[in-house]
């Protein structure tokens, strides 16, 4: 079985995101989506929220696949691909800028565990598009539907009211 695993803190999940793991789901058998905690990062939704915001967004696509799943990813990426069986990781470059870091981790997960990275390039419509600056305009009145699921723009409006 062909198994990718697809990180990223997803805080929140974005439509470029979404785009990224539909995509890696018709070249895989399998797509775990690694939703990452990092205790020094602080985030506006919980690891379990955002799991689940990740999940809605895969359930309500219109071309939802059914081999994706996702669990929580604490540590190494590779030590996560190797408890998960996957051989793959999946990562979405928007711009060139990403390529020197993305780069640099692919070459060392394949050095540490055999892991090979895949680079998708992003949808041209999304490539602009990050969480962090989805956060920042929502937070500031701005309108981001269109660039989140429904379900995240319905969460994220609720969160920043509070």
């Amino acid at each position: 079985m062909r198994r990718a695993a697809c990180p990223g803190s997803f805080d929140p999940i974005t439509n470029g995101h979404l785009d990224i793991i539909v995509r890696a789901s018709r070249l895989f058998d399998e797509v775990v989506v690694a939703v990452s905690i990092n205790k020094n990062k602080a985030t506006l939704f919980t690891v379990e929220e955002r799991m689940e915001l990740v999940r809605q967004a895969v359930r309500d696509h219109p071309q939802a696949p059914s081999n994706v799943l996702v669990d929580s990813s604490h540590g190494l990426i590779v030590d996560f691909c190797r408890a998960k069986g996957a051989q793959s990781i999946v990562k979405g470059l928007r711009a060139v800028s990403d390529f020197d870091y993305e780069l640099q981790m692919a070459q060392m997960n394949n050095s540490l565990a055999g892991v090979e990275t895949f680079f998708m390039s992003t949808n041209p419509q999304y490539a602009f598009l990050s969480s962090s600056l989805v956060k920042e305009v929502a937070r500031y009145g701005g309108d981001v539907s269109g660039l989140v699921p429904d379900g995240v723009l319905k969460r994220l409006r609720e969160r920043l009211a509070d």
